[in-house]
């Protein structure tokens, strides 16, 4: 029998930190819609999350289904193998009109099982105890990707969010930061084309960034996930501002990140990889063999013939472009509608007709079965209270184009 006199138990510890994480938007918007009952008895459309509808192309499944069985039972390495890096790197040559020896496929390149996993750890990485005698920066857009936020909270950072609005070009304004937040900040995410806005940055903007970053000894990561998404032209992307500066380090504070889930509608395999400075890359090598145990050698297989494959990408990027002018053939000028140009999102602005994106997301859910996410479950408030993201939703147009067409003439039609 158990003494009667044991101490109560005590609950373990947490990180104090973990109070301070944003909650994520998904089971927000859950929350906000568990009472809202549809009335129409159409079938729910779910235009919330960027997961891609679209099949993968038949390369991936052959070429998972041609690996030996022996490639599963092996611990897979860290670094990913030479094939892997190497069909990387002529991606990035091809993509970016880089010259040959630009990348070196060994030291610039890394895999990782998709890019939330690296963007994550990049914080504990190149965030450090004190910068500039005070605490460290992390800068990230706003509207902005969860994983950004919680990385610097958990990192001990100071998270400073950069409004993306009209005005900025729905891009982080660069003139906003004050000189001693440029000194302490120590990493700095930059989502180009952006989620959710579609805003791509410039090669003089991202030429800007990335001097800031050399002169202010921060890093600079630009996610460019939905870079291959493109409705008229190629979208300029880190490596270009690299190759545009020069020098003889040229990658120096820079790191980019890629993924198959848009580009190649495989999000689950969760496969994609970072590039840039080689000391970044080497320490994160080294940081990464602790919390990871790598990318299974068949999924490295199948990601190497898909960055080597340019013409599923092309059809991929025809079904986006095809679904943003289905709705653009109902919405335009309308609730501040404006076309992106990168991704599959739309933001609209339903304030002049809802006052909030969470009213416009009830409504939208309670009249015609249509989810889609309140703007402000991807933004933070000013400390005036202020949300940049209040006034908007954001819509994913990730199915069929008949479809997608559909839903967006009853969206319009309920908040007409």
């Amino acid at each position: 029998m158990l003494d009667a006199a044991l101490p109560a138990i005590q609950a373990p510890c947490r990180n104090d930190r973990l109070a301070d994480l944003c909650e994520y938007p998904f089971p927000r918007l859950h929350a906000l819609l568990a009472g809202v009952r549809p009335l129409s008895n159409v079938e729910p459309t779910i235009l919330t999350i960027g997961e891609p509808q679209n099949e993968p192309p038949s390369l991936l499944t052959r070429t998972l289904a041609a690996a030996a069985p022996a490639a599963w039972a092996k611990y897979p390495p860290t670094a990913g193998t030479p094939g892997f890096r190497t069909a990387v790197a002529g991606w990035l040559a091809r993509r970016f009109d880089l010259p040959p020896g630009f990348i070196d496929a060994d030291r610039m390149i890394l895999p990782v099982c998709g890019t939330r996993e690296a963007l994550y750890q990049l914080a504990q990485l190149v965030v450090p105890a004190h910068k500039a005698g005070g605490r460290p920066v992390v800068l990230i857009p706003n509207p902005f990707y969860a994983v950004y936020q919680g990385a610097a909270v958990m990192a001990g950072a100071e998270p400073v969010l950069l409004d993306g609005t009209p005005q900025t070009g729905f891009l982080p304004d660069l003139d906003s930061v004050p000189p001693d937040v440029w000194a302490r900040t120590a990493l700095f995410y930059l989502c180009t084309p952006a989620n959710p806005q579609g805003a791509v940055a410039s090669l003089d903007y991202l030429k800007r960034a990335l001097l800031l970053a050399r002169r202010h000894g921060f890093t600079l990561a630009v996610d460019e996930c939905y870079g291959e998404l493109w409705h008229d032209a190629p979208p300029a992307g880190g490596m270009d501002a690299a190759l545009a500066l020069g020098g003889e380090q040229p990658l120096s504070n820079l790191l980019v990140f890629h993924s198959l889930s848009k580009r190649s509608s495989a999000a689950g395999l969760r496969s994609g990889f970072m590039a840039g400075d080689p000391g970044l890359i080497a320490a994160f090598t080294r940081l990464r063999a602790y919390s990871l145990a790598g990318m299974p050698l068949p999924v490295l297989d199948a990601a190497a013939a898909l960055w080597a494959d340019d013409a599923h990408v092309a059809v991929n990027r025809d079904l986006y472009r095809a679904n943003v002018d289905a709705a653009e053939a109902v919405l335009d000028g309308r609730l501040g509608y404006y076309r992106p140009d990168a991704g599959f999102f739309l933001w609209l602005d339903v304030g002049d007709v809802c006052g909030t994106g969470e009213e416009a997301a009830c409504r939208l859910w309670r009249e015609g079965a249509i989810r889609v996410l309140p703007g402000a479950y991807l933004t933070q408030p000013h400390a005036d209270g202020y949300n940049p993201g209040d006034r908007y939703i954001r819509v994913a147009l990730v199915h069929d184009t008949q479809d997608v067409a559909r839903s967006i003439e009853r969206l319009a039609r309920i908040l007409s």
